[in-house]
């Protein structure tokens, strides 16, 4: 375990505008404010965040240099929302992305794959990398839920990059099946067809059953499962190199038990602890008619992929 150096000015201005950074630094100094939807912070806001993006930097930086087998960035505030000039959802500088062009810029990488399991879509990576072939951004989030105008199947990428962006929109309601379907159908085959030089997760929790801010029924074997496919397939294709940074999750008493099943695979260890929900969880999964739903629902998907550019 170990903390990291804020992001520098240079880590900043490769993804975000200096308007934007200048404004914010200023507001952050004179006690906070809000520069964009749903994205209030307080004085040394500008601080903050830049110690969250730097964790996420070294986290990734770490890996690609073989120093770590892997890491996982407890880093917050969170960053997949946040567009190049407009903090959005929480999120007030875009971490991974920052992590991304550093990793470039030391000649540590090129190609990446982020995988966003955060129930709510990543359109701040999206259109970070929109137009870029290196970086294949992929989301499944709960159809229609934050924010409310992006996250569509039909948006590919433009420019060099049109199929380099991947949104796979679920039904509310999708559980464990639902979600593993849709991992190993959809997420895995892009992930290999890339050729990464590594993988990044943007890991939420807010997909788990009994979180405020998502009507998903994933539980803690589901963030379990779709780390340990991410990991196998981080090894057949670069190495074993995953960067998971922290992203949304709000349920106080079960976002610990998800973080921990996540944990545990990405350590090896053996050390269980028991998820004090879990049968009450699996009591409250979908039945086989809704997971046939779901099942159909991804074939629509995967439809709609192959028409817009994906393979």
């Amino acid at each position: 375990m170990s903390g990291a150096e804020a992001a520098t000015w240079e880590d900043l201005t490769r993804v975000h505008p200096e308007s934007y950074l200048a404004a914010f630094k200023s507001l952050s100094d004179k006690g906070g404010g809000e520069l964009g939807p749903r994205a209030p912070f307080g004085a040394g806001g500008f601080e903050i965040a830049a110690l969250s993006a730097g964790l996420v930097k070294a986290a990734l930086l770490d890996v690609m240099a073989g120093r770590v087998a892997n890491a996982y960035a407890l880093s917050r505030p969170p960053g997949h929302h946040c567009l190049p000039d407009l903090p959005n959802g929480f999120c007030m500088l875009a971490n991974i992305a920052i992590a991304i062009r550093a990793a470039q810029a030391a000649g540590l990488g090129r190609r990446f794959v982020v995988i966003d399991w955060d129930v709510h879509h990543g359109n701040g990576t999206e259109a970070i990398f929109y137009e870029d072939p290196e970086v294949l951004t992929i989301s499944l989030h709960q159809d229609r839920n934050y924010p409310m105008n992006t996250g569509f199947v039909a948006d590919r990428g433009t420019g060099a990059g049109l199929g380099a962006n991947i949104n796979i929109p679920l039904p509310p309601g999708t559980g464990h099946v639902g979600y593993l379907e849709a991992f190993q159908r959809l997420v895995l085959p892009a992930v290999h067809a890339h050729k990464p030089d590594a993988i990044i997760v943007a890991c939420g929790f807010d997909a788990a059953a009994v979180d405020p801010l998502g009507r998903m029924l994933a539980t803690a074997d589901t963030f379990r499962a779709m780390a340990r496919l991410t990991l196998d397939a981080a090894r057949d294709l670069c190495g074993g190199r995953v960067m998971m940074a922290h992203e949304g999750g709000y349920s106080e008493v079960y976002v610990p038990f998800c973080g921990h099943a996540v944990l545990e695979e990405m350590s090896g260890t053996a050390v269980r602890i028991a998820d004090p929900m879990a049968d009450t969880l699996r009591q409250r999964q979908p039945d086989a008619r809704f997971d046939a739903f779901v099942s159909d629902w991804i074939d629509g998907l995967a439809d709609s992929l192959r028409e817009t550019g994906g393979d």
